[in-house]
Parts: structure tokens; sequence; C-alpha cells
């Protein structure tokens, strides 16, 4: 997208913060790392029916990818798209290595406590999750494997996974277009193998504007993508467009 859209709303995330919204189909969240280095740990639900929420294997084979970036979409556990991927500046969102936890920050960090920190304590992606959840009825039996926007995670000959330090850099942004109503859920803790210290993970921008147009056909080159987008449409008894 070359235009520069009509912001509707917009907001911050600190890093090591949590976010959680609806955002309405017909519309684009844009997420923007604001200094370098940030990471953005997401999960997509149905907004009318929580049980069905993101899937990370059927999003992944369905488009023969082991990461996410333009041209791909977010599929659901019940074949419909969440949202699609139609701009990304970075080129490669981590899939597969999931959340750090308490344990993990710790060692790794330290720790440091909202009682003597206050909102500069040490908080890991899944609090952060579960805090978000908990907002809206649900809990840690809804944590499934997740993205992790702004990172890049490769992997050798023999499976070993490596953090790419320096992958994303400020400004680079992704857009989600979305085409249900959907939940997100949001965390800027770090990406649980990026080694970097001390603990000062990136802040992430939040801009929502109306898609546009002609968006969507940027993950419509893949014929998985074009059925769940249908499933999708079908959903709110709209037929297939």
């Amino acid at each position: 997208m070359n235009h520069q859209p009509q912001i509707i709303w917009k907001q911050i995330v600190p890093g090591g913060c949590h976010w959680s919204g609806i955002i309405r189909r017909g519309t684009t969240l844009r997420l923007t790392d604001v200094d370098g280095g940030a990471n953005a740990a997401v999960l997509f639900f149905n907004q009318e029916e929580k049980l069905e929420r993101y899937n990370m294997a059927d999003t992944l084979k369905s488009q023969h990818t082991f990461r996410l970036t333009k041209g791909h979409a977010c599929h659901s556990d019940m074949g419909r798209i969440f949202c699609c991927i139609t701009a990304d500046t970075t080129g490669w969102n981590d899939t597969v290595c999931g959340l750090s936890d308490t344990d993990m920050i710790q060692k790794k960090y330290g720790t440091a406590r909202f009682q003597e920190h206050r909102n500069q304590m040490f908080r890991s992606g899944l609090d952060g999750l579960l805090i978000e959840l908990g907002k809206w009825g649900l809990g840690i039996r809804d944590i499934v494997a997740n993205i992790n926007f702004f990172s890049k995670v490769t992997t050798d000959t023999s499976g070993e996974l490596a953090y790419q330090s320096g992958h994303s850099k400020s400004g680079d942004y992704v857009d989600l277009s979305f085409v249900m109503n959907t939940l997100m859920v949001l965390s800027t803790a770090p990406h649980p193998l990026d080694s970097k210290k001390p603990y000062q993970p990136g802040m992430v921008n939040l801009e929502l504007f109306n898609t546009p147009p002609e968006a969507i056909k940027e993950c419509l080159h893949i014929s998985e993508n074009i059925r769940a987008l249908h499933n999708a449409q079908n959903f709110y008894c709209e037929g297939v467009k």
C-alpha cells in the first residue's frame, strides 16, 4: 500500500506490556516497530465464538511456509481466515517459537516485581497474554501457538533454531487486513530466543484504518486462502464474493 491511510484509531503499546481489542472486518491494523528490535506476540479469536481461534498448523501447511509475510493469511481452526497480511516491510515473522514465560524471563534478566518497579517490572509474554485473555473470559487453556511479528527465526539442517538479531528496524510495519470480527490479544515482551540484555523490549504502535478495496487480493494467489475467505464470508451469510 503506497497511499497514506486515514487513521481511525491509534495506540502505543510500551515494551513489555500487553493489549487486547476487537478488530472489525473491513479494517486494517498496522503494527509498527517504533525503535527497532520489537516483538509482537499475537493470538486471534472469533469475536462471536471464541472457541474458534488462530491455528498455526493449518496456517502453515495450507500455504506451504514456515514464516509469515505479505501475501499470507492467518487461518482459524474452523477453516476460515481472520486476516490477510497485506504489507510487511520485514519480510519474515516467526510462527513456531511461542512465548516467554516467568522462569525464562527470570533466568535471562533477573527479577523486577510490580511491588518495587511498577510499570518497569519484567513481564513475560505468557503473563501478558493471560492478563488480556482474562478480560474476555478466557485463560490458560486458550493459549495456543502464536505469531511473533517482527521476529525472525531460522533453522539449520539439523533443525536447530536461531534468532536473528537486528531483523526488524525502526519504522518497520505489518498490515493485518481483517475479514472476520476478531478478538486480538498482544504482548510486547521479548521473544523467547532473544538473547539481548538487559530487559528492554521495544514498543509497538497500533493504527487502525479502513481496508483499501483491492488489499485482500494480496492473499488470493493461494488456493487454500480463497477457500478460507469464502468460508469467512459465508459465516456472515454474505455468500461468496
